[in-house]
């Protein structure tokens, strides 16, 4: 009987200390979320004219306004799987990369500091300070960016095909990378031709293919259009394109922009994908938390 009474305390003692182990900070996440992978979240910024309040109103909101969104929805979704990990469970980043990177100093600088990891040594003050930098430093490279108008569009293409692997893939982490752009790509150091396909896309282009009809799906696959593949080990990267937005007069301009992308990333052998509309990010922020949350 003593026997039996000692093991009863042994297993009530184990399981109190198990409820006390130390966390980051207050939740009230599930055990799923609690004991999900380490996260490895990469955001890719096309900070071509695009984003040019001047060249593309909108006066719902301007686009640059919800790429800032977007990354808050982001930077909400890591930090709430932070605080839902405990101490010793931490090894998780976050980072935010241009392709090329600008001729502004202050804005690589920015992103250096938007550079952020956590491991058993985290603090809640750590949190707070990714909080903050996260809500403030986003927008000041924005507002640089079009202050500057130096546009030199973004080599979306180039990223994939020599930088992706080193910047966005770590081993036993879940991969995510978030891309803020309207879609079309190009640069003038990325721009090759093969067999049909094409390390870029404009609005001119798609145009000379006279893809705005309904059998544009038809075309695409009998001329064997699309983007030229620029990698083909992302099997470990999840992706998600967020902004899409086709020029007005295609009534399938967008459909087109869409299709290329996720041809594109099934070449090069992306499991899971999601690619967005430059939708309003109330509308769009609980699709990231679902993403990130992997439910």
């Amino acid at each position: 009987m003593k026997y039996i009474y000692f093991l009863l305390l042994v297993s009530f003692s184990l399981i109190q200390c198990k409820k006390h182990e130390p966390k980051v900070g207050d939740t009230h996440k599930s055990d799923s979320i609690s004991n999900s992978k380490n996260l490895n979240i990469s955001i890719l910024i096309d900070l071509s004219d695009r984003i040019d309040p001047e060249k593309y109103p909108n006066p719902s909101m301007q686009y640059y306004q919800r790429d800032l969104e977007y990354i808050k929805a982001i930077k909400t979704g890591f930090i709430d799987h932070i605080k839902g990990k405990k101490v010793m469970q931490l090894n998780d980043q976050m980072q935010i990369f241009f392709n090329p990177e600008p001729s502004d100093f202050k804005i690589n600088d920015f992103a250096k500091q938007l550079k952020v990891s956590f491991d058993k040594n985290t603090s809640k003050e750590n949190i707070k300070l990714v909080d903050e930098k996260y809500s403030s430093l986003p927008e000041k490279i924005y507002q640089s960016a079009i202050d500057d108008k130096q546009y030199v569009g973004s080599d979306i293409w180039g990223f994939f095909k020599n930088k992706v692997n080193d910047y966005c893939i770590k081993d036993k982490h879940r991969n995510i990378l978030f891309i803020l752009t309207d879609g079309y790509m190009f640069h003038k150091d990325s721009k090759f031709t093969e067999n049909g396909k094409t390390s870029y896309l404009t609005p001119e282009f798609v145009k000379s293919l006279k893809l705005n009809t309904s059998d544009f799906k038809t075309k695409i696959n009998d001329k064997g259009l699309g983007f030229i593949k620029a990698n083909d080990n992302l099997d470990n990267l999840e992706i998600v394109v967020l902004g899409i937005n086709p020029e007005k007069g295609n009534p399938f301009e967008g459909d087109v922009i869409k299709m290329y992308w996720e041809n594109w990333l099934k070449e090069m052998n992306v499991n899971q994908y999601q690619v967005k509309d430059a939708d309003l990010p109330t509308n769009l922020d609980p699709i990231i938390q679902k993403i990130i949350f992997n439910n």
